[in-house]
């Protein structure tokens, strides 16, 4: 298989892409390509081509289309998870698996709980590259958008999802329906909303509920903070058939 690279831009009608530097210093660094070289390139929202290596420097790379090649299918519903921001890896690891698993994207939530903190926009810098990683080792032609995090009663009112889910624990004070309940019905979005390591507040449950979430739950099972949203993906995505 021919190695990827994401586009900083792509001109079907010039048969013609760019790669920034960082993607041209992996080609030709770390991958040891060089002019005339085939590669695949993909423009992160879902095309992939065939490309030659035509131009390399440290300010990127020029490419020549070759032809259009078909892109693994994205999943029929577009999720976005939006995950509370956990402490250190655990939240490049969500950003990671996530991306493989096909959300559209991934929004971080600031929540009565979280005890991550995002300074200064470096953490959605990291999740970006993280997400283009990911996507690229996959084979994924879609790179999911990734917020800089958001207070959670706001992304509340801004949710534009056709259906909203929380995920709950079992002991939480609203009971969780399981995602057998809503088999037979895959709508064109949704968005998941997962706590912190210390969980939501019984007044978060309370306000996602009111807002027209759906609880749901994932069992009696304890699960790791970073495990919780790609088992939770995963069980829908198969209640979906989006697998």
């Amino acid at each position: 298989m021919l190695p990827r690279f994401l586009a900083t831009s792509v001109d079907v009608s010039a048969s013609a892409a760019h790669l920034d530097a960082d993607e041209a210093r992996h080609l030709a660094q770390v991958l040891r390509l060089s002019v005339g070289d085939e590669v695949a390139v993909f423009d992160g929202a879902g095309r992939e081509f065939r490309a030659r290596v035509e131009r390399i420097a440290r300010d990127g790379a020029d490419l020549q289309l070759i032809e259009e090649v078909a892109a693994s299918p994205e999943p029929a519903v577009a999720l976005t998870l939006a995950q509370a921001a956990l402490k250190g890896e655990k939240m490049d690891d969500v950003v990671r698996d996530a991306t493989m698993l096909g959300v559209r994207a991934i929004e971080p939530l600031v929540t009565e709980h979280t005890a991550a903190h995002l300074r200064s926009g470096r953490a959605p810098e990291r999740w970006r590259r993280i997400a283009i990683a990911s996507a690229k080792q996959c084979r994924r032609a879609v790179v999911p958008a990734v917020g800089v995090g958001i207070a959670f009663a706001d992304w509340l009112v801004q949710d534009r999802a056709a259906l909203r889910l929380i995920l709950v624990e079992p002991s939480a004070s609203q009971q969780g329906h399981s995602p057998s309940s809503l088999v037979g019905h895959r709508p064109a979005s949704a968005s998941l909303l997962v706590g912190p390591e210390g969980g939501w507040s019984a007044g978060e449950i309370a306000s996602a509920v009111s807002a027209g979430c759906i609880p749901i739950t994932l069992g009696r099972r304890t699960l790791r903070a970073d495990a919780v949203p790609i088992v939770a993906v995963g069980v829908l995505q198969f209640v979906w058939g989006d697998l």
